[in-house]
């Protein structure tokens, strides 16, 4: 069985336009608010054996967050295709995960994240920041994840 959580960061700084969208960071209600919720999920105890974040200065830092709550101590694996993925880029960045990584915490933005919800679960919600999803797949490989083996365990909000 793979695992996969996906977490979409939280509330970001207001636009600037004298500022690239890549390099919005999170407001310091969205820092807080990240720390509480990454928090919460490590007293569940998960076991990841790999964390990846789209490079953007908001989901870099909501993974360092969960990476430290988690005491992750491996290297966050930044990967540019998670910045405004089209849900077959994601796919396919999830699929071309080692098979020694079971479980995987992927850190990016909407819509990405709602469209690869729909598709893996079926999902009929907005992903919300600061919002985690928890899907296992019934297979042992992640080259061989579909919506035919994704089971939806757990989507929680931030309150």
């Amino acid at each position: 069985m793979k695992k996969l959580y996906i977490v979409r960061h939280t509330k970001k700084e207001d636009e600037d336009l004298n500022q690239d969208d890549y390099d919005r960071e999170l407001s310091e209600d969205g820092k807080t608010e990240a720390k509480n919720i990454a928090e919460n999920f490590a007293k569940k105890n998960p076991q990841i054996d790999l964390i990846v974040a789209s490079p953007a200065k908001r989901t870099r830092d909501t993974a360092e967050i969960f990476a430290k709550a988690l005491n992750y101590k491996k290297t966050i694996m930044l990967n540019e295709v998670l910045y405004m993925a089209f849900v077959t880029e994601l796919l396919e960045t999830i699929s071309y995960t080692f098979d020694t990584v079971d479980s995987m915490l992927l850190v990016g933005h909407n819509p990405s994240l709602t469209a690869l919800a729909v598709t893996l679960v079926g999902f009929k919600e907005k992903f919300e920041m600061g919002g985690i999803m928890e899907i296992n797949f019934d297979c042992d490989s992640w080259i061989e994840i579909s919506k035919e083996n994704a089971i939806l365990v757990n989507y929680e909000k931030p309150l």
